[in-house]
């Protein structure tokens, strides 16, 4: 199939409900853009740039996300599920703080849960452990208990 070549500008424009099928759309620049509920599937997104974007309620299927980086984020109650994570690291993970959105003075957050994973030759570095439980037992009275003895 043979595309037409074309250039668009397209400023101030609804086009909501619009339908793109067998469409190259290389280096498109989409700025304050509405792009709520929209659907991409099958697509070669590789090298894309977002930045300030809400992504909330995002669903991302049988993606290739190798070598993604994700930076100033929240992914407060995010699911992460059936995923490679070789090689991948955790940086600066923090809880929110005062006049953040998530912010709670009582420090009453869900618990971050990793349930039915493979974590063989995993790392934690320089990491506050308070409160962190493996199958129910609290790691901290595990190393002071150690420490006793």
């Amino acid at each position: 199939m043979e595309l037409k070549v074309e250039k668009l500008e397209v400023v101030m424009v609804d086009i909501s409900g619009s339908t793109f099928k067998d469409v190259n759309a290389q280096e498109l620049n989409f700025e304050n853009v509405n792009l709520a509920k929209s659907q991409i599937n099958n697509a070669n997104m590789s090298g894309w740039v977002m930045n300030d974007v809400n992504l909330s309620e995002l669903k991302i299927t049988n993606a290739n996300l190798s070598k993604t980086v994700i930076q100033n984020a929240n992914l407060s109650h995010a699911v992460i599920d059936h995923v490679e994570l070789i090689g991948t690291e955790f940086l600066n993970i923090v809880l929110p703080q005062q006049g953040d959105a998530n912010y709670s003075p009582e420090g009453q957050y869900k618990p971050i849960i990793f349930r039915n994973s493979n974590l063989s030759n995993m790392e934690l570095i320089d990491c506050d452990i308070s409160g962190l439980k493996i199958n129910g037992i609290l790691i901290e009275e595990l190393l002071r208990d150690k420490e006793g003895s």
